[in-house]
């Protein structure tokens, strides 16, 4: 490698929440040219990422082969536009036999697939978990394709997509990922966001600077829009204030942020999400340090903070209420580690309205409507 890859965690788009297996080469290019006008390249996200059924179903002399009618002119004048837009292509393919839909997988073509994707220029590889033979260890596989990818002559980003088997988040980091799924795939409902947030409160520390915890992608302005009935599998998906929650926690939690939704058709309320360069700064502090988790005392399993130190001294603060009902989350400074003796309180800027609210002492208590969230950068002051 030329240089270290993935300091913070990866941002950008993948096609496969909203498109599946109808992905093309129109729809990558003019998603990349949105990227650009839309501001998200701007923001941060700067991968734009080709997920599953994208080649034939037979290797050619051995090679992967893009699909002809898909993908007419190949990959590599797909990768050539997007540099030139100031983006960076991403590439799927599995650790299995096959990918999940089906199509030639990577398993004992490693280092030929890593050469293949070099020479079109690819930036990263979501490398999935489908069709492994029962006897292969999933270790050694990830391993092997790490190696494959430091040895193909191209910088490119290895995204462990094994959907948090095999006890991943203990092995990942030695196999030169840069990042590693530790959930389950994501659906456009608040069921499955809330299931996946609150399954990785408890290992937000195994991520870190150049391997990260990632959670999943982004449903944010997905609305029930897609090709996929298992992913949209609730008219209308999720409200924009569950997308609002849903992209706090991820931002809270260090993951990647790979947008899912199609936003050539994005909404404002969307974009106002997606755009929030006080919650993207959360997620791409340098340090990436997982948050601690407070819990409200008295509904413990419905409300609750995360606290995550920022490299500047500060802390971000997000107050969560998964109930369907407003609830009080009542922080105490105290468990920030913040007691009154030492004369000190934290003066709070709001995430949301961009707005310095003031300096707490003891505790600070908000109100948070149903599955919603407020979010705080915080500073200790001399009261």
């Amino acid at each position: 490698m030329s240089r270290p890859l993935s300091p913070t965690p990866p941002m950008g788009w993948n096609s496969w929440n909203t498109f599946s297996w109808n992905v093309n080469e129109e729809l990558i290019l003019s998603t990349a040219e949105y990227m650009v006008s839309e501001g998200l390249l701007d923001a941060g996200y700067e991968y734009v990422v080709i997920d599953d059924c994208w080649s034939e179903k037979q290797r050619e002399n051995g090679r992967l082969v893009p699909d002809r009618k898909k993908f007419p002119n190949g990959i590599r004048p797909i990768a050539d536009r997007l540099h030139s837009l100031g983006l960076k292509l991403g590439i799927y393919s599995c650790a299995g036999t096959h990918t999940c839909g089906g199509f030639p997988g990577s398993f004992e073509h490693e280092f030929t697939d890593a050469d293949t994707f070099a020479e079109w220029g690819v930036d990263y590889l979501k490398y999935d978990y489908c069709y492994k033979p029962d006897s292969a260890d999933g270790e050694n596989l990830y391993r092997r394709m790490g190696m494959a990818l430091r040895c193909c002559g191209r910088d490119i980003v290895l995204s462990a997509c094994c959907w948090g088997k095999d006890e991943v988040h203990k092995w990942i980091r030695h196999t030169g990922a840069q990042l590693f799924r530790s959930t389950g795939d994501i659906r456009d409902n608040w069921d499955s966001i809330k299931t996946i947030a609150l399954s990785q409160l408890d290992k937000t520390y195994f991520s870190a600077p150049y391997c990260h915890n990632d959670l999943d992608m982004l449903v944010v302005g997905m609305h029930g829009k897609s090709d996929n009935s298992w992913i949209a599998d609730v008219v209308g998906g999720c409200s924009d204030t569950e997308y609002k929650t849903h992209f706090a926690l991820w931002a809270l939690m260090s993951s990647p942020l790979m947008v899912g939704c199609d936003i050539r058709n994005m909404k404002p309320s969307t974009k106002n999400i997606l755009l929030n360069k006080d919650i993207i700064s959360i997620d791409q502090d340098i340090e990436c340090r997982g948050p601690y988790v407070i819990r409200q005392w008295n509904n413990p399993q419905k409300v609750f903070a995360l606290v995550k130190p920022l490299y500047d001294g500060s802390y971000a603060i997000g107050m969560f209420n998964f109930g369907d009902r407003t609830n009080e989350m009542s922080l105490q400074l105290y468990d920030m580690g913040l007691p009154v003796s030492s004369g000190r309180g934290l003066s709070l800027y709001d995430c949301y309205s961009h707005k310095d609210t003031g300096v707490f002492s003891e505790r600070i208590v908000q109100n948070i409507p149903s599955r919603d969230c407020m979010v705080f950068k915080a500073r200790a002051v001399r009261l």
